[in-house]
């Protein structure tokens, strides 16, 4: 988890050190869609509207309601959001590149910013908003949009990564900020790296952040989630 020193454009907060995860867990194959979000809720707060584009402007404080919903309608889900090992692990499928799909990128395969293109490449397209879910290609591991489309919250508070081997790491237990993943529609190249970190406040909702459900394990949930929000 986390980069090497050598890895172009990264950040001082992806301190590459050893995790395992000793538990199977399931993640969806794609962000939750405004469609899921309005069953549940009966209000979609999105600005791209369609019912196939990720839901976007959500809290992470506000999917803990939605969570807990959805749980309540289906007995025995238990869905939850991934922690942040789990989603990098997921995110990477087995590979150690900056991408999924290799050392670089290209709008064909990821929505982000190519007027901003990773290491100085090709300018390539920018669509200025999300597309729908998995539109785009997958990773080896058959999940679409990992990188890119809209930031992911994760179930971790943010903090900075440990400086050796950990083993089903579930962050701080306590922070100011809830872990967020895998860059977005508006964002440069860079930003949709495998190892790439993010921040918000629990109550921060903003037309790039999004997220993904996972189901697994009881003992990954965040006993001190806190309230929930609208």
């Amino acid at each position: 988890m986390g980069s090497p020193e050598n890895e172009h454009d990264r950040s001082d907060n992806e301190l590459q050190h050893e995790v395992l995860l000793t538990r199977g867990f399931w993640l969806a194959e794609t962000t939750c869609t405004q469609a899921l979000w309005q069953a549940v809720r009966g209000k979609n707060p999105s600005h791209f509207k369609d019912d196939r584009r990720p839901v976007e402007q959500v809290s992470w404080n506000a999917m803990q309601s939605f969570i807990a919903r959805l749980n309540r309608a289906i007995p025995g889900l238990e869905a939850r959001l991934p922690t942040e090992a789990e989603w990098e692990y997921a995110c990477r499928a087995g590979t150690a590149t900056p991408f999924s799909f290799g050392e670089d990128i290209t709008p064909e395969q990821v929505n982000y910013n190519g007027k901003y293109p990773y290491r100085r490449g090709k300018e390539g397209r920018y669509r200025e908003e999300t597309v729908e879910v998995a539109s785009l290609p997958a990773n080896p591991w058959g999940l679409y949009e990992m990188h890119g489309n809209v930031w992911e919250w994760c179930q971790d508070w943010y903090g900075n990564h440990p400086a050796g081997p950990v083993t089903d790491p579930t962050g701080p237990k306590t922070g100011k900020g809830r872990v967020l993943r895998g860059g977005s529609w508006i964002d440069y190249g860079h930003n949709a790296r495998s190892a790439s970190r993010f921040r918000f406040g629990p109550d921060d909702r903003f037309v790039i952040l999004g997220f993904r459900l996972a189901l697994g394990p009881e003992h990954w949930r965040d006993k001190q989630a806190g309230p929930t929000g609208r």
